[in-house]
């Protein structure tokens, strides 16, 4: 779906920039996107690509601009609502999985459900994921007797626990091989139908691109967007 074809967009980022001090990562970034997109993120070193995801994960604060998130800014929030918001609508895939390795692939998984209320099916849901990641019969093993593309299933299911309306990625494959890539690439877009939430991915790995919806391009920290790749 094109972004002007939507009135009421999930996602909305208005005329976004980011300045580290003297140096500018991003400059007037502005797109709208509805919910069940997909959406690949593409640029060089240095073209802002992290930075502008971790700013609609609320991670990072825009400079100067805006992000509304189902018509909600969270940056206006205190900082324990904009943690209790981030830990509910947002999930985060990173190119290391960040797993705890003093726990179970299932315990991980479980995480962030521990920082508020935990929902009475959360147990449940973690265990149907790891059916869905092919990971069930690996629910009580240490990551350290995992392979990297079992490591990072198991991401991928812990970033879905909690059903999040967005699911952000930042190079979720940079670290394995070719065919396991592959076999990640077509889990998160498994994962993706099935939970109907928006998928931005932040990858080098161009032969990804035509797969996803929406192609946004950063140079120097200005955009291109090309939709319906």
């Amino acid at each position: 779906m094109n972004q002007t074809e939507t009135t009421s967009p999930l996602l909305k980022v208005s005329k976004v920039s980011k300045d580290f001090g003297t140096v500018q990562v991003l400059q007037d970034v502005s797109f709208n996107f509805a919910g069940g997109t997909s959406v690949v993120i593409t640029g060089p070193s240095g073209s802002g690509k992290s930075t502008l995801l971790h700013i609609i994960g609320t991670l990072e604060k825009p400079s100067v601009g805006q992000v509304e998130i189902n018509n909600t800014d969270p940056f206006t929030l205190s900082e324990p609502e904009l943690a209790r918001y981030r830990n509910a609508v947002i999930g985060f895939v990173f190119q290391d999985h960040h797993l705890l390795p003093q726990y179970s692939v299932l315990e991980n998984v479980l995480v962030p459900t521990l920082a508020f209320n935990q929902k009475p099916d959360a147990t449940q849901r973690a265990h149907e994921l790891l059916e869905q990641v092919g990971l069930a019969h690996r629910a009580w093993h240490r990551p350290a007797e995992l392979s990297g593309g079992e490591r990072q299933r198991v991401a991928i299911a812990r970033a879905l626990i909690n059903q999040p309306s967005i699911l952000l990625c930042d190079e979720p494959t940079g670290n394995l091989d070719t065919a396991t890539s592959e076999t990640i690439a077509n889990l998160l877009f498994k994962l993706h139908r099935v939970e109907q939430s928006m998928l931005i991915v932040v990858t080098h790995n161009l032969a990804l691109v035509s797969r996803f919806q929406q192609h946004l391009q950063l140079s120097d920290g200005t955009f291109t967007l090309n939709g319906d790749t």
